[in-house]
This record gives structure tokens, C-alpha cells and sequence, in this order.
């Protein structure tokens, strides 16, 4: 093998890292501030379509594991940070608009602000998928389960704050 190859190849899994450790504190950060989501979320008024507590820790885990491989795709693809600005830079604004959304809906239990909040969080997650699309159709893909998610919880969210207002 040769040196550049082995360059290239530690690059790629420090950027992988990289990825994965963004996401993970977007996760943590929501997690931690959420406190006890499970019981805030057992205690509320419910639409009958809405899933058990219990799914959402599952659901999210693989959301966040193609939401890592998608930004390192795209990121890899692009040669590094400089050529993918805008994609990475709404990647990162919608990392950041997702470790938000927890504290304002369970911590702080403001279901329209939150939901305010969600809605914005879907419209940088269309662009970002938008512009990922542009140079990497597998990284926009990824997040395309993502995004169905996410538009699934706005909706839960609209209905949970007109039931507990």
C-alpha cells in the first residue's frame, strides 16, 4: 500500500469520526437537556396514532448512525469542508436545530415554541437534502428516512400542543 493511499485512508476514518462524534453531541446535548422524556411524554394527552415512549430511543439511534454516514459521505465525496460549505454548513444547521428541539418540547414543555422550532428544523433538512443531492445521491438518501421522521414528529408535535394547551 502506499503512503498516500494510508493517508488517505486514516483521513477518511478520522472524518468518519468526526461525523460521528457531531451527531453524537447533538444527541447527548438533546438527551441531557430533555431530562426525563419518557415520563413528560407518558403524562400528556396523546392522539391515538401516537407511538409508545419506548420507540423512539430505537428509532432515533438509526437515524443518528445515517445522519453520521451521511455527512461523511458527502464530506469524503467533496474532498474536505471548502468544496461542500453550504451542504455542510446546513448539515450543521440542522444538527444544531435538532439538539434543540428536546429541551424546548420536554425540558422546557413549550409544545408551540417547540413545534415553531421542528417546522424550522424541516425546512433546513430540505435544503440540506437538496444541496447533498447535488454531489452525493447516497448521502441524500440517507437522510431521506430522516426528514419522513421528522415531519412525523412536527405533525405529533401540532397535535400534542392542541390537546395539552
Amino acid at each position: 500500500m502506499t503512503r498516500t493511499r494510508t493517508t488517505s485512508r486514516r483521513r477518511s476514518a478520522a472524518g468518519a469520526g468526526v461525523f460521528t462524534g457531531l451527531v453524537t453531541a447533538a444527541a447527548a446535548v438533546g438527551s441531557v437537556a430533555a431530562g426525563s422524556a419518557d415520563r413528560t411524554y407518558s403524562a400528556l394527552r396523546l392522539p391515538a396514532w401516537a407511538p409508545p415512549a419506548w420507540l423512539f430511543g430505537p428509532v432515533w439511534s438509526v437515524l443518528y448512525a445515517m445522519i453520521a454516514a451521511s455527512g461523511w459521505l458527502l464530506w469524503r465525496n467533496a474532498g474536505g469542508i471548502a468544496p461542500a460549505r453550504p451542504a455542510l454548513g446546513c448539515y450543521a444547521g440542522q444538527l444544531v436545530l435538532n439538539a434543540v428541539w428536546p429541551p424546548l418540547f420536554f425540558g422546557a414543555r413549550r409544545y408551540g415554541l417547540a413545534l415553531i422550532e421542528i417546522l424550522l428544523l424541516v425546512m433546513v433538512l430540505i435544503a440540506t437534502l437538496v444541496l447533498f443531492a447535488r454531489r452525493h445521491r447516497i448521502a441524500a438518501g440517507l437522510l431521506l428516512p430522516y426528514l419522513g421522521w421528522t415531519i412525523f414528529a412536527a405533525c405529533l408535535n401540532a397535535a400534542i400542543w392542541k390537546l395539552n394547551r
